[in-house]
């Protein structure tokens, strides 16, 4: 059986619901693919050239069984895909929470910002020799403290129901890429602790992914900016 376009199925599998319930009326998101092109690419070319960095020192690797040989500079272009599809589908249940919602649910996002800030400080000063766990929570603080105090998003609320929620198909994609496994991470450079297969650390990566793309597609959308 030929399993090198695992990685490719998974990215497919990864978007292929959120791509088809884009026209849901209610939703219209598929109106909104000018500015999440931004979005995306802005986020995108930020995850990548992380990618790229500690793919090239050895945090993590890639199964030449699971991947098409591919590659974009050191990186199969699987992985470039998953920075294209996974903030498309967060972004998308995103969009469905506000169509769907008239209020937050779950309350002001001030609190879960606050403890997720805290969290990560934390993990930057007991975890300070793992690169991987520094890193991850270094761009989650400041990517939240951002949100939350500076820009001052009315929005966090919400966005924090959505990402609860995309960590369900987050964890189950990633799942599957760390239990074949698919990339294989160095776990000197990690808390090595483990959700199943998943690195602890990979909470915040999601929260990560998601926010930024998320924030850069309201920004736009509160300017009201047009693309040509």
């Amino acid at each position: 059986m030929n399993l090198h376009f695992t990685y490719l199925f998974l990215n497919l599998a990864c978007v292929i619901f959120p791509f088809v319930l884009s026209f849901d009326k209610k939703v219209t998101f598929y109106k909104q693919w000018k500015n999440l092109f931004i979005a995306i690419t802005i986020s995108a070319l930020f995850f990548i050239s992380w990618d790229i960095l500690f793919t090239s020192k050895g945090i993590w690797s890639f199964n030449p069984n699971y991947i098409s040989g591919i590659f974009i500079y050191n990186l199969p272009i699987e992985e470039v895909l998953f920075f294209i599809t996974v903030p498309y589908s967060c972004v998308f249940i995103y969009e469905v929470i506000n169509a769907y919602t008239k209020r937050d649910v779950i309350g002001c996002g001030k609190p879960y910002s606050a403890v997720t800030a805290i969290i990560c400080l934390i993990l930057t000063i007991l975890f300070y020799d793992k690169t991987y766990t520094v890193t991850n929570a270094l761009i989650g603080f400041s990517l939240i403290v951002f949100a939350a105090f500076i820009y001052k998003s009315d929005n966090l609320g919400r966005f924090f129901l959505a990402y609860f929620i995309a960590l369900i198909p987050f964890l189950i994609c990633n799942g599957i890429l760390t239990s074949l496994p698919i990339v294989i991470y160095n776990n000197t450079e990690n808390m090595n602790l483990r959700l199943f297969s998943i690195p602890l650390e990979d909470i915040i990566y999601c929260l990560s992914l998601m926010l930024l793309p998320v924030l850069i597609m309201d920004y736009l959308k509160n300017k009201n900016y047009s693309p040509k």
